[in-house]
């Protein structure tokens, strides 16, 4: 399995070159097997990519991001194909069943709510809006109907980053967020592809212009993972720094725990996705999640 986060600031030209990926600048030119990278992050407004060289990313599903002038994902680059099976896949996909999607909804929610509570832990955070969390947590309904998501996350967020902090607000601790959350979303979308399936049909989610609705359901319980890095190496900057944004990527190099387990956040994205399927599929009670706390290879 592909391994490695490829993060380019300083580039003039990338090239397909013999199944690689070449990277010249001025008069350097460096080498990387295609096969070997598994995110591919292109942080510089005046880069050249080389169409040789899109369509071979795609053939290998290596999930490419491209940054905008502001240092921020503005596009994902997707292969068309993913998967042997993608059309019988992307059929059972629309036959989801409502009752299906709002049960794993449920579960999405407690578990997001679950993870935040764990970061608040890690971070020793006032015991007291802990224990309202798990008060929302207890409460959630079929569908989340009574919104508990929402009121878990602005306790939460006021409580990390303080009771000024506005959610979409610019500046460097949602700059941090929205850049740490769309490179989890982009590595989520490639592996939602990669198994056949279509990143805009959601459970929850379902936004007209939205191209990763799936996503954007799967993201949930990835958020603290996150939300942790920014509270802990961000909230006393001005900037949001080259630094900054290479950590965020180096977050998906980690490991987290799930069924007991140490696994690299890929393939912790992996399971945790194949238990949704088989709620969704097969009415399984399969329901597993990734916990916050990461963990160095």
């Amino acid at each position: 399995m592909s391994h490695r986060i490829i993060y380019i600031e300083n580039c003039e030209y990338l090239r397909l070159y013999l199944d690689n990926l070449k990277v010249e600048y001025k008069d350097n030119d460096l080498f990387l097997p295609i096969s070997d990278i598994q995110i591919l992050v292109i942080d510089n407004y005046r880069s050249n990519l080389s169409v040789p060289l899109i369509n071979k990313l795609m053939e290998n599903n290596v999930c490419t991001i491209i940054c905008g002038i502001d240092h921020l994902p503005t596009c994902y680059i997707l292969p068309m194909n993913g998967h042997f099976s993608q059309s019988g896949n992307i059929n059972k996909q629309i036959q989801w069943s409502e009752d299906n999607k709002k049960r794993v909804h449920q579960k999405i929610v407690k578990a997001k709510i679950f993870n935040q509570i764990e970061i608040l832990k890690k971070n020793n955070k006032s015991f007291e809006v802990i224990e309202k969390l798990y008060q929302f947590l207890s409460e959630v309904e079929l569908g989340d109907t009574t919104n508990r998501e929402g009121l878990s996350a602005k306790m939460y967020f006021r409580e990390m980053y303080g009771d000024d902090f506005i959610r979409f607000n610019e500046d460097v601790v949602n700059a941090g967020l929205n850049y740490g959350y769309s490179i989890f979303r982009s590595l989520i979308s490639s592996i939602i592809v990669a198994k056949g399936y279509l990143p805009n049909l959601g459970i929850f989610h379902k936004g007209k212009q939205n191209m990763f609705n799936l996503s954007d359901d799967v993201i949930e319980v990835f958020r603290p993972i996150v939300d942790d890095y920014v509270f802990n190496h961000m909230l006393d900057d001005i900037l949001f720094k080259q630094q900054h944004r290479e950590d965020l990527i180096q977050l998906t190099t980690k490991k987290v725990k799930i069924d007991n387990r140490k696994q690299t956040i890929p393939n912790a994205i992996y399971i945790y996705i194949e238990s949704i399927l088989k709620e969704l599929e097969d009415n399984e009670n399969s329901f597993i999640f990734p916990l916050p706390i990461c963990y160095d290879l």
